[in-house]
């Protein structure tokens, strides 16, 4: 047993024997109204003969008591008042009942709140926040109002991450009212003859209207601070609005704000100055895609023999195959575009958008001329583009990224020869995998220990395994330096430097692909000019709001996530709030995310995967099912890759998958919704799934789960009646 537990052990065992002692001499007797009254004569007494003692005796014991949160609280500060008056009572009372308190809450802390925080940690994410937030604030009301048990506040808030000082003090400052009015009624005590007259309906209800107060206050604290950030700009209100909202981006977030503010007969405009749909439709998620499923088939063919089919080598033109990812991107093209939106009653504007002010944003067509409309509302839906590091000879030698490499690689007739991709992420991954899948001779180059780094372990190893076999040569742990051009026998030759273990290393490459993370466009909207902070992307409140209430951002503009679902996720808490958040305001949740990369084989997770889990200290366990057990997935030679579940000790509650293999990512859609809408293994179990598919990977691993928590002495008995019912 360590020395944090004995402590704690130790803790609980004082507890136990001051309350049984407290008990068996019936001391809760004597702290009653009536105990109090009858002895007040002998306290009289003792305080006459022993002042400073009698003070001292009077206040360690009711620190202890509010330590031990005794019943008689209430009393011991009326004795307060009664025994020293109401000057030395009010000290008395106030610091012993502050410092017991404390000593409440760091019992509970010291004794519960690791435990707690590990098994709860991640329901407790939003309370711990708002405690470091505006801790203070909640804690002070609570101390005004005697409807909520001063005990309970104390073992509580012991359990959040709340400073001891902050508790200290706010409460001294909190309970001052009632101590006053405990106090005083105390130094009139032979004129009480029950409690009720001193906590009538009429007292509670007082203080409960002084509990009140600051939240009063707060409320004008947040208008007075409103108008202040508006103050600057205040003469340029208009007193009509030419739009309801007007939306900066036309991706994913900008869209779907569009969409709804029109739904709801809002007048909208959605500005873009490039193409509709934004980065997901013309350069990410639609064209990767694409291009995953051309290398994919390429490689099938490869693999014929695994279907017995006769094995070769595909034949194909580079070009046709980019041509067709270009085709794939217009055939979706009309979803996301000008004419759809305006049919839906979006009124949508070609140009720059840049705000003026929180109620005018200008709109600069390419041919500079430009138009301004007010607005109520803004919603800043900009986006991000790839981050290009600032590598010495990087623009010498020439460089393509996740946006730009479609636009070039469609001119090739061939593909490049040598490919060399920077970045172990979800997109250095998904397209280093393709092209090697398409002949190229790819080095896939990553400063971290290994591939997607934000996944568990085994799934790296899992997805390096699959890549090494389709011929990519992956440096991890490997950190570029510059890059050189020379000219060799009247050649030009690229080449990139990496340094590992000290040691430099030249790779020659015919292709250069930056992928190495986003980063949001800050740039070039006016943020910097309305002195809207940014981070490392708009800086945003949990209603999604800026610097300004009325001016939002939404997408991966506003971060946390990158994902095209995500944005269109924020798009509704931006436009609901932006529309109609006099009413009702809605924080986003983020508490069900899911995210899938599209290598081969897939990998998809959704909640939290058991690095993260370690890292939170949150308490799991795992249930794990092997695909290559699954029936489907033997058949269609995709007998690889696992589901597994993170849940609750001892219980079926979901705390996040990953599932590696066939169409995870479809797959985790079941998970998703159960997570979502709180259901648990059992109900996945009890579902019926179709026979042969890959989805029953999805009930045989909540079987696995099932199997691992049925009780061995349930199961001794059962075999025994069996065996009794055979006769």
């Amino acid at each position: 047993m360590n020395k944090k537990m004995v402590t704690r052990v130790l803790i609980l065992l004082i507890a136990i024997v001051l309350l049984t002692l407290f008990f068996s001499f019936d001391l809760h007797q004597k702290m009653t109204l009536e105990g109090l009254k009858s002895g007040l004569a002998q306290l009289h007494a003792w305080r006459d003969a022993a002042p400073l003692q009698m003070a001292l005796g009077y206040f360690l014991i009711y620190v202890v008591a509010t330590a031990l949160s005794l019943p008689g609280a209430l009393v011991l500060t009326l004795a307060g008042g009664a025994i020293f008056g109401f000057v030395q009572g009010f000290v008395l009372v106030s610091f012993a009942s502050t410092i017991g308190a404390t000593l409440a809450f760091l019992a509970a802390r010291y004794v519960l709140r690791d435990w707690v925080q590990q098994r709860f940690g991640e329901k407790l994410k939003p309370m711990n926040d708002g405690i470091e937030k505006e801790g203070a604030f909640y804690l002070f009301t609570l101390r005004l109002v005697p409807v909520f048990p001063f005990f309970l506040i104390n073992l509580l808030m012991g359990l959040t991450k709340m400073r001891t000082l902050t508790y200290y003090w706010v409460s001294q400052l909190g309970m001052l009212a009632g101590t006053v009015i405990y106090v005083n009624a105390g130094t009139q005590l032979a004129a009480i003859d029950s409690l009720k007259g001193i906590v009538s309906p009429a007292i509670v209800l007082s203080l409960a209207a002084l509990g009140l107060f600051p939240l009063i206050t707060k409320k004008i604290l947040d208008i007075f601070k409103k108008n202040k950030i508006y103050s600057k700009w205040n003469h340029l209100k208009p007193k009509k609005f030419d739009r309801n909202v007007v939306v900066i981006g036309a991706g994913a977030a900008g869209l779907v704000t569009s969409y709804i503010a029109a739904a709801v007969k809002a007048k909208v405009t959605l500005v873009e100055a490039h193409k509709m749909g934004g980065d997901c439709l013309n350069y990410g998620c639609v064209p990767s895609k694409a291009l995953i499923k051309s290398a994919k088939l390429a490689q099938q063919i490869r693999q014929a023999d695994h279907y017995g089919l006769t094995a070769s080598q595909p034949e194909f033109s580079f070009r046709q195959v980019m041509a067709r990812v270009n085709e794939v991107v217009k055939k979706i093209e009309p979803h996301d575009s000008v004419e759809r939106y305006t049919e839906l009653g979006v009124e949508v504007l070609q140009g720059y958008g840049r705000v003026l002010n929180p109620w005018t944003v200008e709109i600069k067509d390419e041919h500079g001329v430009t138009q301004t409309l007010t607005t109520r509302s803004i919603v800043i839906a900009a986006g991000a583009q790839p981050f290009v590091p600032a590598l010495p000879g990087l623009d010498e030698v020439g460089y393509v990224t996740s946006d730009t490499l479609w636009e070039k690689f469609s001119a090739f007739d061939a593909p490049p020869k040598r490919l060399v991709v920077l970045g172990g992420g979800p997109i250095g991954c998904e397209l280093t995998q393709s092209f090697a899948r398409l002949g190229v001779q790819v080095t896939q180059i990553e400063m971290s220990g290994r591939l997607l780094s934000r996944e568990d372990a085994e799934v790296s190893e899992i997805l390096t395994e699959s890549m090494r076999s389709d011929g990519v040569t992956i440096l991890t742990e490997h950190k570029a330096l510059r890059c050189e051009r020379k000219e060799v026998n009247g050649l030009t030759v690229k080449s990139i430097v990496v340094e590992h273990e000290g040691v430099e290393r030249h790779i020659e490459f015919d292709e250069l692909l930056c992928a190495v993370g986003r980063v949001a466009r800050l740039q070039g909207y006016g943020l910097e000019e309305l002195g809207i902070p940014t981070q490392r992307t708009v800086v945003t409140n949990e209603y999604l709001e800026t610097l300004y209430p009325n001016i939002y951002a939404a997408g991966d503009v506003a971060g946390p996530y990158q994902f095209t679902h995500t944005a269109a996720h924020q798009a509704w808490y931006a436009s609901v709030n932006a529309l109609f958040g006099q009413f009702k305001r809605f924080k986003v949740d983020y508490s069900v995310i899911p995210a899938a990369t599209f290598t081969s084989p897939e990998i998809a997770r959704v909640g939290l995967n058991e690095q993260e889990a370690v890292q939170k200290g949150i308490a799991f366990e795992v249930t794990r099912y092997g695909i290559d057990d699954l029936d489907r997935a033997i058949a269609d030679s995709t007998d690889h890759g696992f589901v597994k579940v993170l849940t609750v000790p001892g219980k079926d509650k979901i705390l996040g998958v990953t599932i590696v293999g066939e169409h995870a990512g479809d797959l985790l859609a079941e998970f998703v919704l159960a997570m979502k809408h709180g259901l648990g293994l059992n109900k996945i179990l009890g579902t019926i799934h179709t026979y042969p598919t890959l989805a029953e990977a999805n009930k045989y691993v909540a079987g696995e789960w099932r199997r691992a928590h049925t009780n061995p002495a349930v199961m001794k008995w059962l075999a025994r009646y069996h065996a009794w019912r055979r006769g």
